[in-house]
């Protein structure tokens, strides 16, 4: 998938400045300024709107993971409890670390230390949308880096999950960058300059703490070096020598990071292939849901994680994608006809296409356990979305010599499905990683067939509605209890005195469920507020005051 052009294309210039095709380009500086303006409007976004996104599943466990590190730590290494809570060393606890540390400081504390934590992630996607956007300006130029930096925003997966995805959108970004300097390494070989080997450093140590799943970054490295060192008329030993031995001070960065985020991974030699080992073989009694067939996690077919691409990713998306493999195949039969010089400037591509690719294929020919739609492989959107901005941007080159009203009917066409995206995501906020495109019928119509609220985000807002009929009412001296189809939690953070979460679900006085998977079916109650967007009810409002005998039986 390497767009035409990109062999014939030098490689950049130490300093990271684009390529000089990239630089000659038309109107450069105007899409380097949109680009700029696009993340400025990001970021103004997430700090108007952090603070309306509910407490994901699995929230509580990982930032208990973090306070149990950071006394690992303040105890002088004695306090190893942060290895014994469930499963969770084996994960590094880099973002959880942070989050534990900046609570620990008086930063936040009770509801607040959620938004806290929803803040600290939507910066990571931020930092994954400017990574996105100087990856490609360095790889095809700037409007091809705008290209990719929009599509990446629009899509839901992203934009919609950076608030509350807090493992996997921090991770995909770390991944992201150690692409970007990857490709920086291998522009610059045999001798990277520090700023890029520190940079690499950073990023695999930062994704080593947090998922062992940084093993693809590396490699995707270690093929993009060995593809260098193969493209050497002569004195390759000695390249490949120098190469390793320019990459020893990343590798040490690395390490030294990875063992401060993940501890238990350095505490003994086989501790990083355990969890390697678990990773590829985790399972455990969860359904998910592929095309209306409702099935264990184990059992999931090896399409699982394409199918779900093909249904998530906007239409533009997905077109920007055919165009890059479309281009992809055409270039092949030049690279391996061509001189030496052309397969050489093309290297850089070789990570990015790995990154794109090799979990997917990976995906297909090994079925590991997945549920959760995209959110395990959240990392593969960033490359996928590079190859995509410039498939779109090489296709609209290639019709310089076309009419100039099917060059505007195509630009109109791009700009409304990008409009058209953006409505989708506002009607969906707070709520924005369950848009489906048309492929499914959009929302409405991945009803019940596809993953819907699986993080119950939209519990808080049920919790609010249920607040203010209470506040109505009045609440009695004995208070009332409310079951909840999630972590309870995820209820209580935003209870009202007297509003208690409880386990005991037959004597629970309301009920509020997220309707993922049918759990607002689980107990009866007459319907007192839902929650909706874009056609869908996401969440219910159950009020079981009057229910009586075997009516109150959960089923």
């Amino acid at each position: 998938m390497i767009p035409p052009g990109a062999a014939a294309r030098a490689p950049a210039a130490a300093g990271g400045a684009p390529t000089e095709t990239a630089a000659a380009e038309p109107h450069a500086p105007f899409a380097q300024w949109v680009a700029l303006a696009v993340l400025a409007l990001a970021g103004v976004f997430v700090l108007l709107t952090f603070d309306q996104h509910g407490i994901s599943n699995d929230e509580e466990v990982q930032h208990v993971y973090g306070r149990l590190l950071l006394d690992f730590y303040l105890s002088g290494f004695t306090d190893r409890q942060a290895f014994e809570y469930k499963n969770l060393y084996l994960y590094g606890g880099f973002f959880d670390l942070v989050a534990a540390a900046l609570e620990r400081a008086g930063v936040a504390e009770g509801p607040a230390l959620w938004d806290l934590r929803h803040l600290i992630s939507a910066g990571f996607g931020l930092a994954g949308l400017a990574g996105t956007w100087m990856l490609v300006r360095q790889l095809a130029g700037e409007w091809a880096g705008l290209t990719a930096l929009v599509l990446l925003l629009i899509t839901g997966a992203w934009s919609g999950a950076m608030f509350t995805h807090t493992k996997d959108v921090p991770f995909a970004t770390t991944m992201l960058w150690a692409l970007y300097f990857s490709v920086r390494v291998l522009e610059t070989l045999p001798a990277p300059p520090w700023r890029v080997l520190a940079g690499l450093g950073v990023a695999l140590g930062c994704a080593f703490g947090l998922r062992i799943g940084a093993v693809f970054a590396v490699f995707y490295l270690g093929v993009g070096m060995l593809a260098a060192v193969a493209l050497q008329p002569d004195g390759r030993l000695r390249f490949a020598l120098c190469g390793v031995l320019a990459l020893l001070p990343a590798a040490a960065i690395a390490l030294a990071l990875g063992a401060l985020f993940w501890p238990w991974a350095a505490m003994a030699p086989g501790n990083v292939f355990t969890a390697m080992s678990a990773f590829s073989h985790f399972s455990f009694d969860l359904n998910t849901v592929l095309a209306g067939r409702v099935m264990n996690v184990g059992e999931v077919p090896g399409h699982y994680l394409v199918t779900y691409l093909l249904v998530r990713l906007p239409e533009l998306f997905l077109a920007g994608l055919a165009l890059a493999l479309l281009a992809g195949v055409r270039a092949v039969p030049a690279l391996a006809t061509g001189q030496a010089q052309a397969r050489r400037s093309a290297l850089p591509w070789l990570p990015v296409v790995l990154a794109a690719l090799f979990p997917l294929a990976y995906t297909v020919l090994a079925a590991p356990p997945l549920y959760n739609g995209l959110r395990h492989f959240s990392f593969v959107l960033p490359p996928l979305a590079v190859l995509a901005g410039i498939g779109l941007v090489r296709a609209w080159q290639g019709l310089r010599t076309r009419p100039p009203l099917l060059r505007r009917a195509v630009l109109l066409a791009c700009a409304l499905a990008v409009i058209g995206q953006a409505g989708l995501l506002a009607r969906l906020h707070p709520y924005g990683y369950l848009a489906y495109n048309q492929l499914v019928g959009g929302v409405p119509g991945a009803a019940g067939g596809w993953e819907q609220d699986y993080w119950a985000s939209s519990l808080r807002e049920a919790v609010l509605a249920l607040n203010r009929l209470v506040a109505r009412e009045g609440v009695p001296a004995q208070g009332y209890l409310v079951a909840v189809c999630a972590e309870p939690l995820q209820a209580q953070a935003w209870l009202a005195p007297g509003l208690r979460a409880t386990r005991d679900w037959w004597g629970a006085d309301f009920y509020l469920s997220a309707t993922h998977m049918g759990c607002d079916q689980a107990l009866q109650g007459r319907v007192v507020a839902q929650v909706e967007r874009a056609g869908r009810v996401l969440a219910v409002v159950k009020d079981r005051r009057a229910l009586v005998g075997e009516d109150r039986r959960p089923r």
